[in-house]
């Protein structure tokens, strides 16, 4: 019986770096910019007898990431001309690397890397009925990485993308923005090692696991029917859910690679890796273990607060902050319960709930970044301790925090200025619940009587009374003692 064939995949990815010039010129790098053909110059758009100079920003921000991977950097690099035409590239060629790149080896997520190297992006075609070419994105830096053939399911591939992408924003050397076309997959199928076939026009993650999942079908049927799988390229048709023939694929020898002449082969042995290291922060792996272990999260809550960096970073601080908080606390207010001391678990559960559902979703409503955000970590922190301490109601919470969004204001002060405190003395609740229970003797009788729930319309009738400001479990164990006496 025979077995299913083996899926083998390797991954080339293509990312813009984040430098303020483009590869070879100084022709500004803006994706922002709209208008055409604004930031070019002679070099950038291949005019005769120019000379490109090679940006050290880039050639740094592909070693930071080598070292972010375990990668080894070579000795000595060197730029090499990749000639092909199209109308995009307007020098007939692209500067790229061959046989000397900046990064060989390294490892992500247990798959091994080939190399990562630096060349130039081309131009953008726009089609309107006739083509256009806006050359604005030519010369601008983009590194590739090159995986080896490791990769042994559609999944493990996306997991790859995902990672490496957190990776790079995480380095801050490139914003990895698939719609903008600031990343971009290519993947190298095959079967049993066998005939490989590129697929390229793959802009997102969830079409590079389809794209390979389909080639894998459309691959052991034709095994299976006895026909030859042809080395070719194929691009990701996304309203087909299918690959679809673009061309018979190149070998290395139609790109006539030979050394670029207008460029000397850059010695990095003077480089000192260990300057670049500092620059490197904690990277996402790294920061969920250590969020497990401090925080006492499931992997599942770390990896939600680790796909952004920004937002982790706010989450720790106000982590930070409640902890402070804690210890500050006097013994009066923690011996008599209303302090959190020694709660502190709680109060991160607390602060983890508030912070991905109410804090990220008053973000999205109101379309704010963590860069525009009023609200300081500090204060967020704050905000929790009146939550755990039961001086707020989650409904009083909810509006302070909207007004905390709005004008970056304290949330003791806005607790006071808004009359929110939440009432927490039995003595000063307790005449209300006997009030309600003399207007109320239905449902009263119904819960002397075994009917539960019947206590949920006291304590809302209290609610409203009180007009929500109520603690709703000091209600709820008023309620019962005084109907068990009656």
């Amino acid at each position: 019986m025979s077995s299913e064939p083996k899926l083998t995949v390797g991954l080339e990815i293509h990312a813009e770096l984040k430098t303020r010039t483009k590869m070879f010129c100084d022709c500004l790098n803006d994706p922002a910019e709209h208008h055409p053909n604004v930031n070019v110059c002679p070099i950038c758009v291949g005019h005769p007898g120019t000379l490109p100079t090679i940006n050290k920003k880039a050639v740094e921000m592909v070693i930071k990431l080598g070292l972010a991977l375990a990668g080894k950097i070579t000795k000595q690099a060197k730029f090499d001309r990749k000639n092909y035409f199209y109308p995009d590239l307007p020098k007939g060629y692209q500067i790229s690397e061959y046989d000397e790149p900046l990064i060989t080896g390294g490892e992500l997520l247990g798959i091994r890397l080939r190399r990562i190297h630096l060349e130039e992006d081309t131009g953008t075609l726009i089609h309107v009925g006739h083509s256009l070419v806006d050359y604005n994105r030519s010369g601008v830096p983009l590194l590739e990485l090159v995986t080896e053939p490791d990769i042994t399911s559609a999944k493990q591939a996306a997991d790859f993308g995902r990672e490496l992408r957190l990776i790079l924003r995480y380095l801050d050397i490139s914003d990895a923005d698939m719609e903008k076309g600031q990343m971009r997959l290519e993947a190298n199928v095959s079967l049993n090692m066998g005939t490989k076939v590129e697929l390229k026009n793959i802009n997102s993650f969830k079409a590079l696991e389809a794209a390979i999942e389909y080639e894998y079908q459309r691959q052991q049927k034709l095994i299976a029917s006895g026909k030859k799988v042809i080395q070719e390229t194929r691009g990701w048709d996304d309203n087909k859910q299918a690959t679809v023939s673009q061309r018979i694929k190149e070998g290395e020898q139609d790109y006539r690679y030979f050394p670029e002449p207008d460029l000397p082969p850059m010695n990095l042995l003077g480089l000192d890796p260990n300057s670049l290291k500092t620059e490197i922060p904690e990277l996402p792996e790294q920061k969920r273990r250590r969020f497990i272990k401090e925080f006492n999260l499931t992997p599942e809550q770390v990896n939600i607060l680790v796909q952004d960096r920004s937002a982790a970073n706010f989450f720790e601080k106000s982590t930070s902050e409640l902890r402070s908080l804690e210890i500050a606390c006097p013994p009066s207010a923690w011996a008599s319960g209303t302090g959190r001391r020694g709660n502190w678990k709680l109060g991160i559960k607390s602060l983890y709930n508030y912070f991905t559902s109410d804090l990220w979703g008053l973000m999205t409503k109101e379309e704010t970044t963590w860069d525009n955000l009023k609200i300081t970590p500090e204060k967020f922190a704050h905000l929790i301790q009146l939550i755990s301490d039961g001086q707020l109601t989650s409904r009083a919470a909810k509006n302070i925090l909207l007004k905390m969004s709005q004008t970056g204001g304290d949330p003791h002060e806005i607790m006071k200025s808004e009359g929110l405190v939440q009432i927490s003395d039995e003595n000063e609740l307790k005449k209300i619940v006997e009030k309600i229970i003399k207007e109320n003797p239905q449902p009263a009788a119904d819960y002397k009587k075994g009917k539960a729930q019947a206590i949920q319309a006291l304590i809302g009738k209290a609610m409203s009374e009180l007009k929500g400001k109520a603690n709703p479990q000091v209600l709820r164990n008023l309620f019962e003692q005084i109907l068990k006496r009656h």
